[in-house]
């Protein structure tokens, strides 16, 4: 699973508070991609709840 964030992020940190291991929140969401195996519903559940839509999971 592949997962970026998008310059329409807004950092309003959704995707932290749903998926603490995967994304933290600097200027924008930050990916640890070293996390996302394993977290992968947490990280589609975070890129739902994004209001920008922001995060994309290919």
């Amino acid at each position: 699973m592949k997962v970026t964030v998008e310059d329409s992020c807004i950092a309003c940190g959704a995707c932290e508070s749903i998926c603490d291991a995967v994304f933290s929140i600097d200027d924008k969401a930050v990916v640890n991609e070293a996390a996302v195996a394993g977290n992968e519903d947490a990280v589609k559940e975070a890129a739902d709840a994004c209001p920008v839509s922001a995060i994309v999971v290919e």
